[in-house]
């Protein structure tokens, strides 16, 4: 039986897995995952049949991806590495879909990673971009009483310890289309996931899949983007 804490997970992770399904259909593609870690998404996109390369800075995440890799029978390779190492991992045959999730907020010069980003992939193909969000961030400090660091971080994009950067959408579709990007959707992730107890999940029979019914409901609703602690952005390369 799964621990609310996998549950949660699970919810947190429903909305990016169903708006990648689309772009994962068909014949194997050449997909990158940039900042994979311990293979999550990566792991579950090779079981598919794609071919996966995963870079990510950390040799302690990559053994764990390789274990994870192994256990459910998937081929992935890693690259220890990150994004400045991205093109000369790749090749210039590029990739079909790049995920990128959790890394711009750590960057230093975020055109340049988008840059990086879009002359890696083939013409057509697709990035899967997924950001922290700024104003759910104020929210959350000023909830805990943080009112000082809440009211700092309210207009200012730049990194804050070790979250690192975050974005609205706004300037999230800017940085993507500033590099060229053709931005297809725009996603609110773990509207609600982050701010139910994880208790709530146990105490009624279907609690997660209605959860999850709910933050698939509000996910591309503009009204709740704000409430989203991550942003997810499906763009084309032009």
């Amino acid at each position: 039986m799964s621990t609310p804490s996998e549950r949660r997970s699970v919810a947190r992770e429903a909305i990016v897995w169903e708006a990648l399904q689309p772009h994962l259909q068909g014949a194997p593609l050449d997909v990158v995952d940039i900042g994979g870690g311990t293979g999550g998404f990566a792991v579950r996109v090779a079981r598919l049949g794609h071919r996966v390369t995963v870079i990510d800075p950390s040799p302690d995440a990559l053994a764990a991806l390789d274990r994870r890799a192994r256990e459910e029978g998937a081929e992935v390779v890693a690259q220890q590495g990150d994004l400045a190492d991205l093109l000369g991992v790749v090749g210039a045959e590029g990739a079909d879909l790049v995920l990128c999730h959790g890394v711009l907020e750590h960057v230093a010069d975020v055109g340049e990673a988008m840059r990086s980003l879009h002359d890696v992939l083939r013409p057509g193909a697709v990035l899967s971009l997924m950001v922290a969000q700024r104003t759910a961030a104020v929210v959350a400090r000023a909830m805990a009483g943080h009112f000082t660091q809440a009211l700092a971080m309210l207009d200012d994009p730049a990194p804050t310890g070790r979250a690192g950067r975050r974005f609205t959408a706004g300037e999230a579709t800017v940085a993507a289309v500033s590099a060229d990007f053709e931005v297809l959707a725009v996603h609110g992730v773990r509207v609600f996931a982050d701010l139910v107890p994880g208790s709530l999940l146990d105490l009624e029979t279907g609690a997660t899949a209605s959860l999850i019914e709910l933050e698939r409901a509000v996910s591309q609703r503009a009204e709740f983007l704000p409430l989203a602690s991550q942003l997810h952005l499906l763009a084309a390369r032009a």
